[in-house]
């Protein structure tokens, strides 16, 4: 297999398309009017239910101008229950892509895609909702995000020109900094988060393995009409 090796990146990095979703909302407000201010060309891609409370927070007008549907960008509608949104090829490409590389940038331009340069994501309340007294494997499987962990796990993959938000705690330092630096995150930034976001994925699935250790396939069995 061929490795994508990478000689050269920029340091600091303009940031003009955020995708956002998450579960918790916690200082989302806050964080959309300070990147709308600090980063007066953004677009956010967002949603279902984030992409419902955004477009509220920042009002129709502006929100016809900066806020764009996932399932508009992509061409795809949602999957029945939300089960599929982001996992899409124009998302990915525009999280993977190295703009400094030629042929990346023609891509974008082939599949009509813009390059992602912040990733607002977290997941699915897995641990709070196995730690609810008497939940079901059902319950427990259903909470298990998709999208959300393989969004995270892209951009911090590439933070070389990626910022992968994971923690609204980051929101107050990151609005500070774009505020400062004209809308643009530093290399070192952009590592830290890095960091955290694999740190974030990995503990989510330590979870959902821990949990399913514990469940035997009779109380498995339980919750449904098994067929044949």
């Amino acid at each position: 297999m061929a490795l994508n090796l990478v000689a050269e990146i920029d340091g600091p990095v303009s940031v003009r398309n955020v995708l956002m979703s998450v579960s918790d909302k916690t200082g989302l407000e806050t964080f959309v009017s300070g990147l709308v201010a600090a980063c007066p060309d953004v677009k956010i891609y967002s949603t279902g239910g984030t992409y419902a409370v955004v477009r509220k927070m920042l009002g129709e007008e502006e929100a016809r101008e900066r806020l764009v549907a996932v399932s508009d960008y992509t061409g795809q509608p949602e999957m029945q229950g939300g089960l599929v949104k982001t996992l899409d090829f124009k998302i990915y490409l525009g999280l993977l892509s190295e703009t400094y590389n030629e042929a990346h940038r023609q891509d974008l331009e082939r599949a009509h895609a813009v390059a992602i340069d912040m990733v607002v994501v977290n997941l699915y309340p897995f641990k709070q909702t196995v730690a609810r007294a008497g939940v079901t494997p059902e319950e427990a499987r259903t909470n298990i995000d998709i999208g959300g962990p393989c969004m995270v796990r892209a951009s911090a993959k590439n933070y070389l020109r990626v910022a992968s938000v994971t923690d609204p705690a980051d929101y107050g330092d990151l609005l500070e900094e774009l505020g400062s630096s004209q809308g643009r995150l530093a290399f070192g930034t952009r590592l830290r988060l890095m960091k955290k976001a694999f740190a974030h994925t990995a503990g989510y699935d330590a979870a959902i393995a821990e949990y399913f250790a514990g469940v035997q396939e009779p109380a498995a069995r339980s919750v449904y009409k098994v067929r044949g």
